[in-house]
């Protein structure tokens, strides 16, 4: 296991910088996932630490070596690709073997090693199989021991989820986090699903237009965004943000007075972002009169499409609801339960 560091990381193609100085640490053991939209650099960042791209500017270290100018086969890390990246024409023990095989591994160590990984990833009755032969979660499974047969100090995963079906991704979600568990391994994970993200990291570094927007644990992130991008992508449905202007202790917004976070002092005036989660805002409250445009059950939850003042906001209760469309609700929000956005630089107020 290793720690990881980057230090002031540039990256350019040619006049596009994709990467515009990015600094931050990994400790030894941390499970961190980059996150961000499609474009923002995250997958440029991880490339570059497995020695799969240059380095244009700045320092990548693991475990205190600089590894700017080694190979990537030098580098004692394993990377785990969105396409598996399996031989057709090997077996699932002699795929999970190769690395160890090209590099003139005892035998005895390899199939030791192959052996191992099997058992971890229930994969031990498939060892013989083709990777024809297998689903989209067991070849899933085959690319990550043939990582963990390596024994890495870093493990890194470029979005190894984003091909499989939508349940098989829940369960494989559990099973990569399980691995961490019993590993113990430096983990840098890729992804644009902000679910993913959530479930499984120990912290988060979101990433927008090649700079880092925010790091921190999954809840931290959630509780307190530091401004309205992070706001607006950490979170399903999306946080609902609506401008509004400060008057007499509240926030006038949508044709309705809605509270001022508790602590916050903000000027009489003042123009600000009001920001309230799907699941924070209450049924029966006295904040705003809203129009039921769409009601969507899931069953444990039902998500409500409202307009307020002529702007759609979401809704997410716990259980069942009576409401129709085209009836009218009230809504409230507790004010801890409010985030307050800056309107010009969009960062957090308070």
């Amino acid at each position: 296991m290793a720690s990881v560091s980057f230090k002031t990381i540039h990256k350019s193609f040619g006049r596009t910088q994709v990467i515009q100085g990015i600094s931050f640490d990994i400790a030894d053991g941390e499970f961190v996932v980059l996150v961000g939209p499609s474009g923002c650099g995250k997958s440029t960042l991880l490339r570059m630490l497995a020695g799969l791209e240059e380095i244009t500017g700045g320092e990548i270290a693991i475990d205190g070596r600089v590894i700017n100018e080694l190979d990537s086969k030098d580098r004692d890390i394993a990377m785990v690709f969105q396409s598996y990246a399996l031989y057709p024409h090997m077996t699932v023990r002699e795929n999970m073997g190769f690395s160890l095989k090209l590099r003139k591994a005892d035998a005895a160590l390899t199939a030791k090693r192959v052996d191992d990984a099997a058992r971890i990833l229930n994969l031990d009755a498939l060892l013989h199989r083709y990777p024809r032969e297998l689903s989209g979660g067991q070849r899933q499974r085959v690319a990550m021991g043939r990582a963990i047969v390596r024994d890495p100090k870093v493990f890194l995963f470029d979005e190894p989820l984003s091909n499989l079906d939508a349940k098989l991704r829940v369960a494989m979600r559990a099973e990569i986090k399980a691995l961490h568990q019993r590993l113990k391994t430096t983990t840098v994970y890729v992804t644009h699903d902000q679910i993913e993200a959530m479930t499984m990291a120990d912290r988060i570094v979101v990433m927008h237009d090649g700079i880092v927007e925010q790091i921190g644990t999954p809840l931290e992130l959630f509780d307190r965004p530091g401004n309205l991008f992070v706001a607006q992508f950490i979170g399903s449905p999306a946080m609902n943000v609506f401008p509004g202007t400060v008057r007499n202790g509240a926030v006038e917004a949508l044709g309705a007075r809605w509270p001022l976070p508790p602590g916050v002092a903000v000027a009489d005036g003042a123009s600000v972002q009001y920001g309230v989660r799907p699941s924070d805002l209450q049924l029966g409250g006295q904040a705003a009169a809203a129009k039921v445009v769409v009601v969507e059950p899931t069953g444990a939850e039902t998500e409500l499409l409202v307009d307020v003042g002529g702007q759609q906001l979401v809704m997410v209760m716990h259980g069942r609801t009576d409401a129709q469309p085209d009836e009218t609700i009230h809504l409230g929000v507790e004010p801890a339960k409010v985030h307050l956005f800056d309107s010009t630089s969009g960062l957090r107020i308070g």
